[in-house]
């Protein structure tokens, strides 16, 4: 479990980092484990590299992430489309 990607929930901080070798920036919501047992983060990705070309609502497997960084910059509020409780992690440790 990391400290500071409940910290940055709680405090709506966004986040950067690399994922398979390229950078992206995001608005994270929901911090826990997937129902595989993998360490995910439920994000909205608002800047850097995506592979489909779009920004919007992604899960990381956090495994494939490195060089994780808190920013000092904050979002507002819970993004559109955004769902308590996600389904896809049967233990979740933190989420807006």
């Amino acid at each position: 479990m990391n400290q500071e990607i409940i910290e940055a929930i709680e405090n709506k901080n966004l986040i950067e980092f690399n994922y398979d070798g390229e950078s992206r920036i995001v608005e994270p919501h929901c911090y826990g484990l997937s129902t595989k047992g993998n360490e995910v983060l439920r994000a909205y990705q608002v800047d850097g590299y995506s592979s489909s070309g779009n920004m919007g609502w992604k899960m990381y497997d956090l495994g494939k992430a490195d060089d994780i960084n808190v920013l000092e910059d904050t979002f507002e509020k819970s993004r559109s489309g955004y769902n308590r409780g996600d389904k896809a992690m049967s233990t979740i440790y933190s989420e807006l």
